[in-house]
């Protein structure tokens, strides 16, 4: 049977050179081969890399704790919807769940699971069996159908498929080639829509700058829209505002992969065996969102978010007033800047009548910077 690998480099031999958008596409999603569509895929220690909910419960409990929230904000449906896309595992879910389950809101969540991967599904069935809850899978968003609560995603926008792009005499897109059996880039003129995405985000590339371009996440936040009749949508990624993604500092983009828990910048080696992932635009959510009439709530880095949310009052709940030194640690992964703190952010966007004061945001909120 050919390798991912192999049959890349056929389609290019047989189509010609494709966008680096198309590369990463089938390295991550190609079925059964790429990284994130394999049944082997690990996430954890036993994986590549690890997301906010196997460090610590209490991020999945904070969660949950939002979702009450907004349940409240949305004046208590008998139905509320969340939708979580790209659960991984399972343990954000199970958390949230767990955290919930003597609470008032419990008997009113419909649970659904966006899961394109059959393995994965497998596995967050196993483990979410037992939680009480009414949970349904989806392999997209399309049949979701009407929601409304809350869209919710951790970790999934930095791995959707970007483009690259540097800046010579004009706007070059990367496209992927074949030389000697070895991938080669190659730089072509930018399409009108990358052009007008950086015209948008990215005015003044000195040249030689390369970054990324991600044109996924409005064709995303467009299927949220169709589904959402009223509510909110959750993201928590690492990322940056267009003025910080795009700085001087940055002339090398954000592009990085995952390998057995060892960081690199070559996306043409271990093919469909590594994770890759780029940072966050959260202007281009804050742009596009409006465009469908989802306004932004809130936005600032997960460390200020967890700490006006009140994980430092679950911590005691759990723990009691004097918690184990070892948990103490894991919490403070997911609030210090030397974690995950100030790393990931956590933006919150509303579709409503007038955008509600959230309690997360209560001590930082950097809506204005967007």
């Amino acid at each position: 049977m050919p390798t991912l690998q192999e049959k890349i480099i056929e389609k290019i031999r047989t189509e010609g050179p494709v966008s680096f958008e198309t590369f990463m596409e089938m390295a991550l999603y190609y079925p059964g081969l790429g990284y994130y569509a394999k049944e082997e895929t690990r996430i954890g220690k036993a994986g590549d890399f690890y997301t906010s909910p196997h460090l610590h419960p209490l991020f999945g409990a904070m969660l949950g704790r939002q979702m009450e929230e907004m349940w409240e904000v949305l004046q208590r449906p008998e139905r509320f919807r969340i939708v979580e896309m790209g659960a991984g595992m399972g343990y954000l879910a199970a958390d949230m769940l767990d955290s919930l389950r003597d609470r008032e809101i419990f008997r009113h969540i419909d649970y659904s699971i966006v899961e394109l991967n059959p393995a994965m599904r497998e596995r967050q069935q196993a483990l979410l069996e037992g939680s009480g809850a009414d949970i349904r899978w989806f392999s997209d968003l399309k049949g979701v159908g009407e929601v409304t609560g809350c869209f919710l995603s951790n970790e999934l926008l930095d791995a959707f498929p970007v483009r690259i792009v540097e800046q010579a005499e004009e706007l070059l897109e990367i496209f992927v080639a074949v030389k000697d059996g070895a991938f080669v880039e190659v730089g072509r003129p930018a399409r009108e829509n990358v052009i007008e995405y950086c015209r948008e985000f990215a005015p003044h590339l000195p040249r030689g700058y390369r970054t990324e371009v991600n044109l996924r996440i409005r064709e995303w936040l467009q299927e949220i829209s169709a589904c959402l009749r009223s509510g909110f949508l959750l993201t928590v990624d690492y990322g940056y505002t267009a003025e910080e993604y795009y700085s001087e500092d940055r002339s090398r983009g954000t592009l990085l992969c995952y390998y057995r828990h060892q960081i690199n910048e070559d996306p043409y080696r271990h093919v469909g065996e590594q994770d890759m992932t780029a940072h966050v635009n959260f202007s281009s959510l804050t742009s596009w969102g409006n465009e469908q009439g989802i306004a932004t709530a809130g936005y600032c880095p997960q460390g200020s978010y967890l700490v006006a949310l009140g994980i430092d009052e679950l911590l005691r709940v759990k723990y009691g007033e004097t918690p184990d030194p070892f948990e103490i640690a894991k919490v403070k992964g997911l609030i210090f800047p030397q974690g995950m703190g100030e790393s990931h952010q956590v933006m919150v966007q509303y579709r409503g009548t007038v955008i509600p004061s959230l309690r997360g945001f209560s001590l930082r909120n950097q809506v204005k910077r967007l």
